[in-house]
């Protein structure tokens, strides 16, 4: 069966969920898998010299788990029959994957029909973040000692894939 699987990562709080659900509402087809939905508990998160803890690095995520998640919708995917034209309904079961790690994880490498990285400025990105509750929530100093320097670092490390990523700004 055909499908058709679209990446959505970026910067934290840039819209990724936000537009990966408005994607799920107009397209009937369309399956949702989040990156948030596979953080290991508090208590298997590093912590750095810092004391921050460390929810920004792929080990802060049960990626195994994820992978199965993914791969056991691949094999029965959630889907809708979508009208091509008016006398022929083709199945194509669409999956959306979003998160902040998602191209920074080799496995997934290969699973993109279509891949987008989104972005948005560093002051609106932090305005947003600390309009955010988290558990636990970030102390002091936490988005520009932990959050933005990791952000950065797993940006500079896509430079190095050779597969299309459309970057999107958003503000």
């Amino acid at each position: 069966m055909k499908i058709f699987v679209i990446g959505i990562s970026g910067v934290t709080n840039g819209g990724k969920t936000t537009l990966a659900k408005n994607l799920q509402k107009h397209l009937p087809n369309c399956y949702v898998i989040s990156q948030d939905d596979f953080f290991k508990p508090q208590s298997e998160i590093e912590i750095d010299e810092n004391g921050f803890l460390q929810y920004d690095v792929l080990e802060a995520l049960n990626m195994e788990k994820m992978m199965s998640t993914i791969s056991s919708w691949i094999e029965s995917p959630s889907h809708s029959l979508v009208s091509k034209d008016q006398g022929n309904a083709e199945e194509i079961p669409i999956l959306i994957i979003e998160g902040f790690l998602l191209f920074n994880y080799k496995p997934l490498d290969t699973i993109w029909n279509r891949s987008y990285f989104l972005t948005i400025p560093y002051e609106e990105c932090k305005r947003r973040r600390s309009t955010r509750v988290y558990k636990p929530p970030d102390p002091p100093g936490y988005f520009d000692g932990h959050v933005w320097p990791m952000y950065l670092k797993h940006r500079r490390e896509m430079e190095d894939i050779t597969w299309e990523i459309g970057l999107q700004g958003t503000a």
